[in-house]
């Protein structure tokens, strides 16, 4: 059987021995240096200011939304755009923070929202946000759907929490908006176990994020805005300012130990993109060739596309069925992401009136699916992967 991942970590041996060291020596284990040196190192490897460092994508998504609340960018009842192609996670702090979640589709060809898919929803919903996916390495064209963006005044956030390392335009993925989010869970391009964090160049929207973070605590601020806070809410006392609390939070707080493993990884990840990158060109080209039983997925208007799965998408359920059953036990194969979320009976219990219908993203759900590209695929695994799904 060929797995989806093969290891928990790249390097994993040497990781282990590494992390077994690291936890034996260590003075604390929640969050602290490791993490804070994490976060520098990513901000640097994505170009952008700050990185925020938490302790999933999932939770990363739920404190940008929260966060965007707090400071005004946003409020309660706003509309706000989302893929319907995406994951659970990306749609749920919608709805539970009382924001009015609306479906985009996404087009058939890169499984991602368009500026013309964009451009029909705004006809219809004056979008305050758009939180779009960059699913599975791939976008649409990003630069226009950011033109319009800025022309409407609408914030754009990106959940590039299956992109890391993608390009479009000489851009990396994730720093076409405000905002993205990462994630660093156990299956995707670069692992800390569990892990997430939010990018940005807002020094505002970093300090808050900091804040939602830990309890609505100010601990991890620059020690210049823990003053101006403490300030302005008139918190003299050391004592009382480490247990004040400042705005709605959570706790999303990664430990060190994810924050060792991120140090340990950061290392290895221009080689794992490189790895994913050339993996997926041996393997998509052929397959995607089979144009009587899959649809064509365009992907040469990226500069470097970097995924951690590849997606095929049949013409048919019966197609799609008969593969299913020629990759049992010999390829592991998974559902496209979490696929139509309008599809999805908590969507169908909370916002039944925004169902799409007759959607690209309807299709890609039900007759899509998608195996791994992972880093220590062997030449033998590659060539049986294309051997089953052009046969």
């Amino acid at each position: 059987m060929i797995k989806l991942i093969k290891s928990t970590f790249h390097n994993e041996t040497q990781t282990k021995k590494e992390l077994q060291t690291f936890i034996k020596n260590a003075e604390i284990l929640s969050f602290g240096p490791q993490c804070q040196q994490f976060e520098s190192k990513f901000a640097k490897w994505q170009g952008k200011k700050h990185c925020i460092f938490l302790n999933s994508g999932s939770s990363a998504n739920l404190a940008i939304i929260q966060a965007l609340l707090n400071i005004g960018k946003i409020k309660h009842n706003d509309y706000v755009g989302f893929s319907a192609l995406t994951w659970s996670t990306n749609v749920m702090p919608l709805i539970e923070l009382g924001l009015k979640a609306v479906p985009i589709d996404v087009e058939l060809d890169t499984l991602n929202v368009s500026s013309s898919q964009l451009k029909k929803i705004l006809k219809k919903y004056p979008l305050k946000m758009l939180f779009i996916t960059n699913l599975l390495g791939f976008c649409d064209d990003l630069d226009e759907i950011r033109k319009i963006c800025n022309e409407q005044k609408i914030i754009l956030i990106e959940d590039n929490c299956e992109s890391l390392g993608s390009k479009y335009k000489g851009e990396k993925l994730g720093n076409f908006g405000l905002a993205s989010s990462f994630s660093f869970y156990v299956g995707h391009h670069m692992s800390t176990i569990e892990g997430g964090a939010v990018c940005t160049d807002s020094e505002q929207l970093a300090s808050m994020l900091r804040i939602v973070r830990a309890h609505g605590w100010d601990r991890n601020l620059s020690e210049k805005r823990q003053v101006k806070l403490r300030n302005k809410h008139k918190v003299n006392s050391t004592f009382y300012s480490r247990y004040t609390f400042y705005d709605l939070g959570y706790n999303l707080r990664p430990t060190e130990i994810n924050g060792f493993i991120g140090n340990t990884q950061i290392q290895y990840l221009d080689e794992i993109i490189q790895k994913r990158k050339s993996n997926f060109f041996k393997m998509a080209p052929p397959i995607y060739k089979q144009t009587d039983k899959y649809y064509s997925v365009r992907y040469d208007h990226l500069d470097l596309l970097s995924n951690f799965a590849v997606p095929v998408i049949c013409k048919s359920t019966k197609i799609r069925d008969e593969l299913v059953a020629k990759c049992v036990g010999k390829v592991e194969i998974r559902p496209i992401v979490g696929g139509d979320m309008t599809l999805q009976p908590f969507f169908q219990k909370h916002l039944k009136s925004r169902i799409l219908k007759n959607s690209n993203a309807k299709i890609i759900h039900t007759q899509g699916l998608y195996f791994g590209n992972n880093p220590e695929l062997t030449d033998k695994e590659v060539n049986e992967i294309i051997s089953i799904f052009t046969q």
